[in-house]
């Protein structure tokens, strides 16, 4: 398997993940996938749902399981769930199996992008903000750790992103030591 071929996209809610994904699959002529969509796919119930009823450790137990199937096809970019990075193996699969770009927001730009959308429920709080920078404060440096290109995606359209990524992936090497 080329870990070229495959282009996986990490970052917290409200980073562009699936938009700018849907663009950088156009542009490189690869399949997109979300692990967020596959999973309410998968199982029939929206993420709220699934939240609902198993909690956040249910979830994150079917989130590794779509992900270690996703990571595994061929030319695909993937737009990961924003606490995708937490579990160990989800990061060693990212790693081995494609380029892990991590799109960076500020959080003033992730709370604009998020403050109308029902369907995150770690967000269903009075303080979204205080939510948002505990999240960031542990998935940060995950994020940093994971990614083989770091991209700010603050005030710029999804598709000029996209061609930022695509001439930065042209020239990475695989990682020395997964």
């Amino acid at each position: 398997m080329s870990r070229a071929g495959n282009v996986f996209l990490i970052g917290p809610m409200g980073a562009g993940k699936s938009t700018i994904g849907r663009a950088l699959a156009e542009l490189l002529g690869k399949e997109f996938q979300d692990s967020d969509h596959e999973i309410e796919s998968r199982t029939g119930a929206s993420i709220p749902l699934i939240f609902e009823i198993e909690g956040e450790a249910g979830f994150r137990k079917r989130e590794s399981a779509v992900l270690d199937d996703l990571t595994r096809r061929e030319d695909v970019v993937l737009a990961t769930g924003g606490g995708a990075v937490l579990a160990e193996d989800n990061r060693r699969a990212l790693r081995l199996r494609g380029i892990v770009v991590y799109l960076h927001a500020p959080i003033d730009t992730l709370l604009a992008r998020t403050h109308r959308d029902s369907q995150r429920p770690l967000l269903q709080t009075a303080d979204r903000r205080h939510a948002l920078e505990e999240m960031l404060q542990v998935r940060e440096p995950l994020y940093r750790q994971t990614a083989d290109v770091v991209v700010e995606t603050s005030h710029r359209p999804p598709v000029a992103v996209a061609r930022e990524i695509a001439r930065r992936i042209e020239t990475l090497k695989p990682h020395e030591n997964p």
